[in-house]
């Protein structure tokens, strides 16, 4: 603290015990090394499982395009964004979402860490018999008449489709027709020339 003795008029600047100053921050230091010994001492570490796949699909389309009004009393469950209900916090925009929910905070929070389980040889293989199989089936799936069937099922509704596309053009042409029978006479006095202007 400050010293003691009297000061001069000269040195009015006030003086401190380095050497006290010095001890309080060993004791400090020696109280927090402390604390923190305890509490490692006190809780064990957490042993958290390996990171797995997600078995559920994220939602990010429900809510596009979508008005919602946002007030400030509502909870974050209600607000705009999209909603976390592990960490109970809103993310803005879909790419931020993808990022906590990928996060260290968030696998946490799910008890996993960020560590991956090695797979071992026997799991390896059972996984590329496992995806042979799949592909065989699609191969297996994928029969030849019924594709031909559904091509000439798209063939017919195209020829259908042209069909009234011609049908309609030759009822506007008609109705166009009908349009040139007016008398001119008849068109002049009355104030026009014709009711529509057809082009043949």
């Amino acid at each position: 603290m400050a010293s003691t003795s009297k000061e001069t008029p000269e040195d009015h600047r006030r003086k401190w015990d380095v050497e006290e100053y010095e001890e309080m921050a060993r004791q400090r230091l020696e109280e927090e090394r402390k604390k923190v010994e305890d509490s490692q001492h006190a809780q064990p570490p957490v042993k958290r499982d390996f990171l797995r796949r997600r078995d559920y699909k994220v939602d990010l389309e429900s809510q596009l395009g979508k008005t919602k009004v946002i007030s400030k009393s509502a909870p974050l469950s209600d607000q705009g964004g999209y909603y976390c209900n592990v960490c109970d916090c809103v993310v803005k925009d879909s790419i931020n979402f993808l990022d906590h929910i990928n996060g260290k905070k968030h696998q946490r929070n799910l008890g996993m860490s960020m560590r991956i389980e090695r797979s071992t040889l026997d799991q390896v293989k059972k996984r590329f018999e496992l995806n042979k199989k799949k592909r065989e089936e699609k191969k297996k799936e994928y029969d030849f008449e019924q594709r031909m069937a559904e091509l000439k099922e798209e063939e017919a509704k195209m020829k259908e489709y042209r069909k009234e596309k011609k049908k309609e053009k030759k009822r506007k042409a008609d109705d166009a027709g009908l349009n040139e029978d007016i008398d001119p006479e008849m068109a002049a006095m009355m104030g026009f020339s014709g009711f529509g202007g057809s082009k043949k």
